[in-house]
């Protein structure tokens, strides 16, 4: 079981090493467009690589609703633990 703290570290490094975003940017309250200045290209590169982590597939409408990096976190660890 991959735990909360896990998926946000992994999706830390991704958004440090895809987009150079300093580590003290990435927190739970960090909104994706807002704070982090992602687009949606970004985003999709982004999904590619949870994707690949997570070993499945997550259709764009499953982060809609996404806003923050505590969404991505929360969406991805129900993702991995259905």
């Amino acid at each position: 079981m991959v735990s909360k703290s896990d998926i946000a570290g992994v999706l830390s490094k991704y958004l440090q090493d895809l987009f150079d975003l300093p580590a003290e940017k990435i927190t739970p309250s960090a909104r994706l467009f807002d704070d982090l200045d992602l687009d949606s290209i970004d985003a999709v590169d982004l999904v590619v690589k949870l994707q690949e982590y997570t070993g499945r597939k997550i259709s764009p409408s499953e982060f809609k609703s996404v806003r923050t990096i505590g969404d991505v976190v929360d969406r991805i660890y129900a993702k991995v633990n259905q």
